[in-house]
């Protein structure tokens, strides 16, 4: 499923996926949404449009949309190898108290 795109010059995400396309403009991101989108982006096939400066026109929309893009292609690309080491850690400080 698609969380963020690039459409009319301006940069959306998906703040609750059970609305359905429920898009809202990247500018009106909070801390939570993050937190949402990275939950989705752990647990599921979470798919983005490519960030292009020139298909955003606002200059807000493109810092914050190119951020996002570096993020969570960074995050995609090591996704394994982050919930992996987050497995490690967690079966270390059960096995520690347990």
């Amino acid at each position: 499923m698609k969380y963020l795109k690039i459409e009319d010059n301006k940069g959306y995400f998906i703040k609750d996926k059970n609305q359905n396309e429920d898009w809202t403009e990247i500018d009106q991101i909070e801390k939570d949404d993050l937190l949402k989108l990275l939950d989705y982006a752990t647990n599921e096939e979470f798919e983005l449009d490519i960030y292009n400066e020139g298909l955003l026109g606002n200059k807000a929309h493109q810092i914050i949309y190119k951020h996002l893009s570096e993020k969570f292609t960074s995050f995609l690309l090591n996704k394994e190898r982050f919930t992996d080491e987050v497995e490690t850690v967690y079966r270390e400080a059960i096995e520690k108290y347990q």
